[in-house]
């Protein structure tokens, strides 16, 4: 076999190995030859695309397929170009990193997410084109975290609800509550402080529970997939018959629940908080509340030099000086934190290459 190894790389900027709008990723595409070998074409690609498919049963073997696509980017240029008259180019025998650079848009794009039903994925794709034979494709993910939409509606003010509720059914009086947050938005980890003040005129006693859940929707041909999904589940004390009283609950977000996804017009990532009294033999009054998590971004931890000679501006920029065909020599990677599990809700990369 001429092509031993056809892979693609990149460098992480942060511990975490995430990247956000308008960050540069500086990685290469590594061909290894046999031998003196003739290429066509060498592509880089880059692609942001969110994919929904779903099918329901309406009985008797019958069913339908929804499904919907939206695409953020799609950029593609040309490492190798066909530059001889037979068009064709030769690389010599051994190993070649050639040095790409792409720009993330600097826009309003959804984060990395994966589901059954659902995915928000960001690859970067190479493309090794010769004569005669078939095309050999190499790609691999990356995790990307949309930065705060701070003009969302409300986003850091006050939050608050009411809500009454008679007890007729084994008890009587009437039982209300008002609930208070200071704000909608949470970072990650950060101390969601909820305060409801309870007024129990009734014969039965009630007990304050709190439940964070994550509200997943899927959209497409004019159809609703939802899945609903607890998270933190708290209570507290019971409030006694004939009694007022003011409850405060404090909720840490956890660090690593995935940021809320409110950008993307077929899949939608909410949080909702759900506060209740449990009171027995009755209806429970309740009150939800939105909450937006948002992401908690560290200081990149690393910066690798951009290739001379080498890069391109995000969808593409048609006065840019022609790419080299010369391949530089790859240093060996740095040492960085591993990346995040490949869960539910993020996507990551794939392992480096082989150092040489």
């Amino acid at each position: 076999m001429t092509i031993k190894n056809f892979s693609i790389e990149y460098d992480a900027i942060n511990h975490k190995n995430t990247f956000s709008n308008g960050d540069t990723i500086n990685g290469r595409v590594i061909v290894e030859v046999s031998k003196e070998t003739k290429i066509q074409s060498l592509v880089f690609i880059a692609k942001g695309k969110a994919r929904v498919c779903w099918s329901e049963n309406y009985g008797q073997n019958q069913h339908h397929v929804y499904w919907s696509n939206e695409k953020y980017y799609d950029v593609k240029h040309h490492i190798l170009r066909e530059a001889r008259q037979d068009g064709t180019e030769v690389i010599g025998k051994g190993r070649h990193a050639f040095p790409f650079s792409f720009k993330i848009p600097d826009r309003k794009i959804p984060s990395s997410f994966k589901s059954s039903i659902g995915n928000i994925v960001h690859k970067l794709k190479a493309e090794l084109h010769q004569s005669m034979k078939l095309t050999k494709k190499v790609n691999t993910h990356f995790t990307f975290v949309s930065k705060a939409d701070m003009d969302t509606p409300g986003l850091m003010e006050p939050q608050n609800g009411c809500k009454d509720k008679s007890v007729n059914v084994f008890g009587s009086g009437n039982i209300s509550m008002d609930v208070h947050t200071k704000q909608m938005g949470y970072k990650q980890g950060e101390a969601l402080q909820v305060t409801v003040e309870v007024s129990n005129q009734s014969t039965r006693s009630a007990k304050p529970k709190f439940i964070l859940y994550k509200k997943q929707s899927f959209f497409a041909q004019g159809r609703r997939r939802l899945h609903k999904e607890k998270i933190i589940k708290e209570m507290s004390e019971a409030v006694a018959s004939s009694g007022k009283e003011t409850v405060t609950k404090v909720i840490s977000i956890p660090t690593e629940l995935p940021p809320s996804i409110l950008n993307c017009s077929i899949i939608k990532l909410e949080y909702k908080l759900r506060i209740y009294l449990d009171v027995k033999f009755a209806s429970n009054p309740e009150i939800k509340l939105p909450i937006v998590i948002l992401p908690s971004f560290e200081v990149p931890a690393m910066k690798p030099p951009a290739a001379a000679g080498f890069g391109f501006k995000a969808f593409g920029d048609p006065d840019q000086a022609p790419w080299s065909t010369a391949s530089q020599a790859q240093a060996a990677p740095q040492e960085v934190d591993p990346p995040p599990p490949y869960d539910a809700y993020a996507m990551y990369p794939s392992k480096y290459a082989s150092a040489l």
